[in-house]
């Protein structure tokens, strides 16, 4: 017995010191401090109001437009582009940070787990720094200045910026609990009715409706590489979707990641480098090929130079490089070429999530509606149904549509135009906005001029007005009270079946009454749903195998 107690008290001294170890570390990795040679030439940059919702910054300016979108302009070295973006923009920071924050405690609501979670990405983190170039952390430190100091207890002003835009990666990376599930396509040749380049996506990295409401479409002339658009939100450096004065375009498609053990190169970043400095293809894939990344992920790009469209693909450990034979390009959530078309984890991924669903309903849309105009494009990225038309439930993952883009955006290449849509999510006006008339030497950017593009805008969406998208809007109000309720008085309806009604053919529907049921350790009722909610399309394996595993201890 003594032996016993002596080896359990060795192993409780091991694991304490070897915790203490980490906490230790983690706390010192985490005073990130930004190189002395970032510093601004004079004071820092002040904003000035003009208007309602209307700043200016030297030659920067930022507004509002009558579609509730941040239109932004901003120019000068890394440095003083964070700067003025601080400036101008610092209110949205705080508010997007509380965000960002008050979705992580959602998702995470223990304090002791957060704690830890600050420690894990801190050490996780460490080497970050390395993997960002020069220029990006300049313009981040710029950014920190203007970052507000009421979060400080997660970290400085310029580690919180350095280590969020690590936040898609990471998030990604814990996800087979899917944070991502983009879908988005290219088209050109016979495909198209000009045969120029037409480029559709929807970016589908959801946290919470009001992190969504304050995005931006930043315009941005660098003192270095090409000028670019790419839309954003405050205290974003990098891209996951933008134009450069070239006529390419570069978006990010998450892919299944083995869990990393250290960051990399953040995926926006490397879009952000490829953006302001590629003008084709191949220099594109230059750039990726010299970076490391710490996840898996699929870049579409586009290019005018070449008149197509190709997707780089990319895990922690090779790359891979796929062109079709075809003149459409569609890029979900897998991957497509050589080099991973035995990748036991690419497989796994194309049998159990949804991407495939999406990569197929996509492929139908396009065969069925090509040639592709802005306008067709517009009813692909607003898809509701599964592969075949089939009727999935509104919100379902392996819909086109999923009802939380953060944004949904169409370019044309060629032509430097795009297309951004307006809320709610991709269902009301695309507005379009001209890269040339926007950095024209002989038109420059005046705040008091309207830069969208008259006579273009793509109409709303009709369904907007439909019963069904109203039940819609009913049943996400109800599903996160159902989630949440303990006990029959913190439900919202008398029946089940009012609940039911407004979304009858989505699995989630079903899958909420019965986890309902067995909460109140009414297990016939919750069976009962769970079989109904095996009878309906789910979204991926593991969602199936959560019912499942859930109906056998009703049983």
């Amino acid at each position: 017995m003594r032996k016993i107690l002596r080896f359990i008290l060795w192993v409780f001294v091991v694991v304490a010191a070897t915790g203490l170890s980490f906490v230790l570390y983690a706390s010192i990795a985490w005073r990130t401090t930004p190189p002395h040679a970032f510093t601004l030439n004079g004071p820092n940059p002040t904003a000035e109001i003009i208007g309602t919702n209307t700043y200016t910054c030297g030659n920067s300016w930022m507004r509002k437009n009558q579609y509730g979108i941040w239109e932004m302009y901003l120019e000068g070295s890394p440095i003083e582009i964070g700067a003025k973006r601080g400036a101008l923009s610092h209110n949205l920071i705080e508010l997007q940070e509380g965000y960002f924050i008050d979705q992580i405690k959602q998702i995470i609501p223990s304090e002791f787990y957060l704690r830890f979670l600050k420690y894990f990405i801190a050490w996780f983190n460490r080497d970050l720094e390395k993997n960002i170039p020069e220029e990006y952390l300049r313009e981040m430190y710029g950014l920190s200045l203007y970052a507000p100091d009421k979060f400080s207890y997660i970290g400085n002003n310029y580690e919180r910026i350095l280590h969020y835009h690590s936040a898609h990666d990471i998030g990604h990376a814990m996800q087979d609990y899917m944070l991502v599930g983009c879908t988005s396509f290219a088209s050109w040749g016979k495909y198209t009715p000009d045969s120029s380049l037409t480029v559709g996506r929807n970016f589908d990295f959801y946290v919470g409706d009001d992190f969504a409401k304050d995005k931006i479409v930043c315009f941005i002339k660098p003192d270095k590489g090409y000028q670019f658009a790419m839309i954003t939100w405050a205290a974003m450096v990098g891209v996951s979707s933008g134009i450069n004065e070239k006529g390419l375009t570069v978006t990010i498609n998450a892919a299944k990641s083995k869990p990393p053990t250290a960051s990399a190169t953040p995926i926006s970043i490397l879009a952000r480098e490829i953006l302001q400095y590629a003008g084709t293809i191949e220099e594109a894939r230059a750039i990726a090929s010299k970076r490391k990344i710490f996840v898996s992920e699929s870049l579409l790009i586009a290019s005018a130079a070449d008149g197509r469209a190709a997707i780089i693909e990319k895990s922690p450990h090779q790359s891979g490089f796929f062109q079709p034979d075809r003149d459409f390009v569609v890029c979900a959530n897998h991957f497509q070429s050589k080099v991973f078309e035995t990748d036991p984890l690419n497989l796994e991924n194309i049998e159990e999530s949804s991407s495939m669903s999406r990569y197929q309903r996509m492929t139908e849309l396009i065969e069925t509606l090509a040639p592709i105009s802005p306008r067709k494009a517009a009813v692909i990225l607003r898809d509701r149904m599964g592969p075949g038309g089939s009727n999935i439930g509104m919100g379902n993952e392996k819909s086109i549509n999923q009802f939380i883009a953060h944004h949904s955006i169409i370019f044309k290449p060629e032509q430097k135009q795009f297309w951004l849509a307006t809320k709610p999510w991709q269902m009301g006006p695309y507005i379009c906005y001209n890269m040339d008339s926007i950095f024209s030497e002989s038109n420059q950017l005046n705040i008091e001029h309207e830069i969208i593009q008259p006579g273009k805008t793509i109409e709303k969406d009709p369904f907007l007005q439909s019963e069904a998208f109203k039940n819609y809007l009913k049943f996400r109000v109800m599903k996160k009270i159902i989630k949440s309720a303990d006990k029959p008085v913190d439900l919202p309806v008398n029946n089940f079946q009012d609940f039911i009604k407004l979304n009858p053919e989505y699995f989630l529907t079903y899958q909420l009454v019965g986890d309902y049921y067995m909460k109140q350790y009414i297990y016939d009722s919750a069976s009962f749903y769970y079989k109904k909610t095996l009878n309906k399309c789910i979204s991926n394996k593991w969602e199936r195998e959560m019912i499942e595993k859930n109906l056998n201890k009703c049983q």
